[in-house]
């Protein structure tokens, strides 16, 4: 880009995450640092259509790094999908005078902001989502408090479940990942582990395992299933019409979202928040911040929102092979 980059906006859209505040403080604190005006928009796309806008300073920032969810709140919005939408924010990031984006969101936040880089807003995205399913990144924010918070409550479950010789059938987040759901398994030694990128047979996956296990002397068992193959207390329904085990479900939920961020959430969030403004400074535009092999790398938008993601094989072998 010719022209310096002065005011910026920041925002968080779509499903919060535990560490999108230590991002939001990197971000503010980045910017200010390097001169440039940086203006708050509440509620995501929507707040940016109603002119929910301010200007924030290094205290707006103060005492947030610790705090779970989003001081600048996130919400849905229709209108914005619409070309109509799409118009009217960027002519509202005009009016205001904005002359670039931070969205901090998942895959449709920034789908959302190739549009509006389409309409000569300049946008770097940063992956905040407890799912960890943004292709172009190895890892997102919230992905580690969140599997760390699912991780805490089926071990709690885990307590009632071996005094009771029960199965525990656990949903935990991820829709169209499964991700959590197959490190939390592996984590608690969930007897068996549903994903949605790998379809499951009740009779292989599940009751034959625990047929096995019981002959070596177990009777209890945990069952994770992530939200995308979801149905957990028909599950547990027929486990325990098949089996004669009493068996219940639990949907974790949105818990998973909340709570103080881990350390790496901070440090991630931190680095990525850092390195949006670094590449705004450069004239850099229309970018993804990702990690790499653990580095903080960035993507063309268009070339991230085309990449995709697989599962780790060897952490499916991994669930297979100790869960018994």
């Amino acid at each position: 880009m010719s022209t310096r980059i002065k005011t910026i906006g920041v925002l968080t859209s779509g499903g919060d995450a535990p560490g999108m505040n230590a991002a939001v403080r990197a971000v503010v604190r980045t910017a200010l640092s390097r001169g440039m005006r940086v203006m708050g928009i509440e509620r995501g796309y929507n707040g940016l259509l109603s002119g929910e806008v301010y200007e924030m300073n290094l205290r707006s920032v103060s005492e947030i790094i610790h705090r779970g969810g989003t001081v600048l709140y996130t919400a849905r919005c229709l209108e914005f999908k619409t070309l109509e939408g799409q118009q009217k924010a960027a002519d509202k990031c005009s009016e205001i005078g904005i002359d670039a984006l931070v969205v901090i969101g998942g895959d449709g936040s920034f789908r959302g902001a190739k549009d509006l880089a389409k309409l000569g807003v300049p946008c770097i995205g940063i992956p905040g989502t407890i799912d960890n399913d943004i292709a172009c990144s190895e890892y997102t924010i919230g992905y580690d408090t969140a599997m760390n918070t699912a991780v805490e409550m089926v071990d709690k479950l885990r307590d009632t479940t071996q005094s009771h010789d029960r199965c525990s059938v656990v949903e935990v987040m991820g829709r169209n990942a499964g991700y959590i759901a197959l490190n939390v398994g592996i984590a608690t030694g969930a007897l068996a582990i549903l994903i949605p990128e790998r379809p499951y047979d009740l009779e292989r996956d599940i009751m034959e395992r625990m047929a096995f296990t019981q002959k070596t002397g177990k009777k209890h068992f945990i069952v994770i299933v992530a939200e995308g193959v979801g149905h957990a207390q028909e599950l547990a329904n027929e486990i325990q019409s098949r089996t004669g085990i009493d068996s219940r479900a639990t949907v974790l939920g949105h818990v998973q979202r909340g709570g103080s961020p881990t350390l790496r959430d901070r440090v991630t969030a931190s680095t990525m928040g850092f390195h949006a403004i670094d590449l705004l400074e450069k004239g850099i535009v229309n970018r993804v911040v990702a990690v790499s092999a653990d580095k903080i790398v960035d993507y063309d938008i268009n070339v991230a929102l085309s990449m995709h993601k697989t599962i780790d094989t060897m952490l499916l072998d991994v669930a297979n092979t100790i869960s018994i």
